[in-house]
């Protein structure tokens, strides 16, 4: 029995196929905004890992992502814009594809409670968007329901691939893409839920900048907290290459090496 489902496309071939669509469209005077990651990992930045794990945090969504990420990793999502309340993308599978995004406005009154909860905390524009924020600040705004990312409830989709589930691969690949793009430009996340990130700053309204060129001592986030915040278990980070030490006499060989001899007159 046949349901219209087209053939499964290789990961390799998928990647081809990718490739050969931006072309054309670029051919074509198309101008594309492909995500392309830099590793196997999705999200390197506070704002892109934030919004991922707010993905998997969500039951309903859960089915689909593992194939969104795959598809993702294999440069399939080669257009990705993000706009005030939307994000269109075109994805290469079968076919090529349009999906479509609408997240809801944050409502006012919960971003002004973020805005109070965080008030004094945030120095500056540059401070938030390089994700250099306090434990506080942090869990306030990825709060569940009362923070800054969107539930489902919030986020409505569509793709125009025959697949009948609610949420299709090629939306879950997107969704990861924005992710991807929050690494490089985390002010989208702003525009997208249609509110203005300086109202988070502190002292903005009486003209105090409060830029510093480094983050206060404590106000640095820890990255190992937010899978504490969003209650999720993620895979640990790799850890940091040790510095090669010098053989084993070989630094004292060198310092005697080093010392000067006494002079003879």
């Amino acid at each position: 029995m046949s349901f219209g489902w087209k053939p499964y496309v290789p990961v390799a071939r998928r990647r081809r196929k990718a490739r050969k669509a931006i072309a054309t469209s670029r051919r074509q005077g198309e101008s594309l905004l492909p995500v392309t990651l830099s590793g196997h990992a999705i999200a390197r930045t506070f704002w892109g890992k934030a919004w991922c794990r707010n993905l998997e945090r969500y039951g309903d969504f859960a089915n689909r992502l593992p194939r969104g990420r795959s598809y993702l990793r294999a440069g399939a999502v080669i257009d990705l814009r993000i706009g005030a309340g939307t994000i269109t993308a075109r994805v290469s599978g079968s076919s090529l594809y349009r999906t479509a995004v609408t997240v809801a406005a944050l409502p006012k009154a919960r971003w002004k409670a973020i805005a109070a909860d965080c008030a004094g905390s945030i120095d500056s524009l540059v401070e938030l968007m390089q994700g250099r924020l306090s434990t506080h600040v942090m869990e306030r705004i990825c709060r569940e329901g009362k923070g800054l990312f969107p539930a489902p409830n919030e986020i409505a989709f569509e793709c125009s691939c025959p697949d009948w589930a609610s949420m299709c691969k090629h939306v879950a690949a997107v969704l990861y893409g924005v992710g991807a793009r929050l690494d490089d430009e985390p002010e989208l996340l702003f525009a997208l839920r249609q509110v203005d990130a300086a109202g988070l700053v502190a002292g903005v309204g009486d003209g105090v900048p409060g830029a510093k060129e480094a983050p206060v001592e404590g106000r640095l986030l820890d990255t190992a907290r937010i899978a504490e915040v969003f209650g999720i278990e993620l895979a640990p980070d790799a850890a940091p290459k040790k510095k090669k030490e010098p053989a084993r006499g070989t630094a004292g060989k060198a310092s005697r090496r080093r010392k000067a001899k006494p002079s003879v007159e």
